[in-house]
């Protein structure tokens, strides 16, 4: 009998235990051999260890994550050309920029059968930057072109929410006849992320949490502008910011976060491989990101139970029913961010009622069983 194989590809090792753990979990389920491939999955990295003991293959790849190098990049498009020539999987799914890209590339050369792309965010290539330089509006043409080359060799197109979808079609990266379809994010494991009672309001002090990479547009200068204004009049209202600073163009300095952190502003825990202390510790959850795929922190928050603010845009709208489990504010505006925020000081019931309704949305909408169901369906995986 042939041996079923699938093979995934991403652009860190860390995401394919934080974010597709449960996929490859049911992949292994229904009978296919699951390898992996990832850039930095050698001997020094755990996630390869934790994969290879749930008895998973995997393959490290060169890949630069950030910044364009045409001979880099056609080394990876070997790289995975000879992987996949090698292993002839049946399936080959790719998420995030680079791995879309070349590995839909890859896999249509290596005559892979079934080529699916899940483009799980957009960054900052389809923003619209002001003073943009010739150089970083060069990056975005060459991008989209790159892009919408690579998903016309896909057979499926997952994108985590609708704007997404329509903007590919609106920019023409996607035809109409192109298969593709939106699915609830990554979905999030409900009983990992139990619900868990809510943290007693010590003298006055509401907490609220942030969890991201520090990116500009994840919207930490925001929350942290919002969170001086609040002080001022609520001193004792704590901030909490999970995360950690990034090779990314638009990370935020050392020196500013210090600044953050000296000036008692924020409560600063660092990267933890574990955020679920951290939603425990907290009343509300927020994210003021400018664009997302649909954004694993804020389902893991409402999975545990917690209030959510986060922007009316792209993959973060999705996440809240205005006024039932939380409030969605417009991107970049700190007055309307410390206006939510302040709702929950002056009427704290809202934290328990929002709180209840964002567990029950993630039960119903995004449970990482029902998610992976929908994509196995869409795939015709039995």
């Amino acid at each position: 009998m042939n041996t079923k194989r699938f093979l995934l590809i991403a652009s860190h090792p860390n995401s394919l235990t934080n974010f597709r753990w449960d996929l490859i979990n049911k992949l292994k389920e229904k009978g296919f051999e699951v390898h992996t491939a990832s850039p930095d999955l050698d001997d020094s990295d755990p996630n390869k260890k934790r994969l290879n003991d749930a008895g998973i293959f995997t393959h490290n790849i060169y890949m630069q994550r950030t910044g364009m190098n045409p001979k880099g990049d056609l080394k990876t498009i070997k790289n995975l050309f000879q992987l996949i020539k090698e292993l002839q999987p049946e399936y080959v799914l790719a998420y995030t920029i680079k791995p879309v890209i070349y590995g839909m590339i890859a896999a249509f050369y290596a005559k892979a059968p079934n080529r699916i792309a899940l483009i799980t965010g957009l960054g900052y290539v389809f923003q619209s930057g002001e003073n943009e330089t010739k150089k970083v509006q060069f990056i975005k043409k060459i991008t989209r072109s790159l892009y919408k080359l690579a998903l016309s060799k896909s057979n499926l197109v997952f994108f985590q929410n609708s704007d997404d979808l329509e903007l590919f079609k609106q920019l023409s990266i996607l035809t109409p006849e192109q298969n593709s379809t939106v699915v609830n994010g990554s979905g999030v494991n409900t009983q990992t992320f139990a619900q868990v009672a809510l943290p007693q309001v010590k003298n006055d002090a509401i907490q609220f949490l942030f969890i991201a990479r520090l990116l500009k547009d994840k919207g930490v200068e925001e929350y942290v502008a919002a969170a001086k204004l609040i002080k001022e009049k609520y001193p004792e209202t704590i901030f909490n910011v999970v995360g950690y600073l990034d090779s990314n163009p638009s990370s935020i300095s050392q020196q500013q976060l210090n600044s953050w952190i000296e000036s008692g502003t924020i409560n600063y825990w660092g990267r933890l491989s574990d955020v679920r202390p951290a939603i425990e510790a907290a009343h509300v959850f927020v994210l003021p990101s400018y664009r997302e795929g649909t954004p694993r922190t804020t389902l893991e928050s409402m999975a545990m139970g917690r209030a959510i603010i986060t922007t009316d845009a792209p993959g973060c709208r999705q996440t809240v029913e205005e006024g039932k489990n939380g409030f969605l504010v417009p991107v970049k505006s700190v007055q309307n961010l410390a206006s939510a925020m302040e709702k929950f000081i002056t009427t704290p019931s809202l934290i328990e009622q929002m709180g209840q309704a964002s567990r029950k949305i993630a039960e119903t909408k995004y449970d990482v069983e029902i998610v992976n169901q929908f994509m196995f369906d869409q795939m015709n995986i039995k």
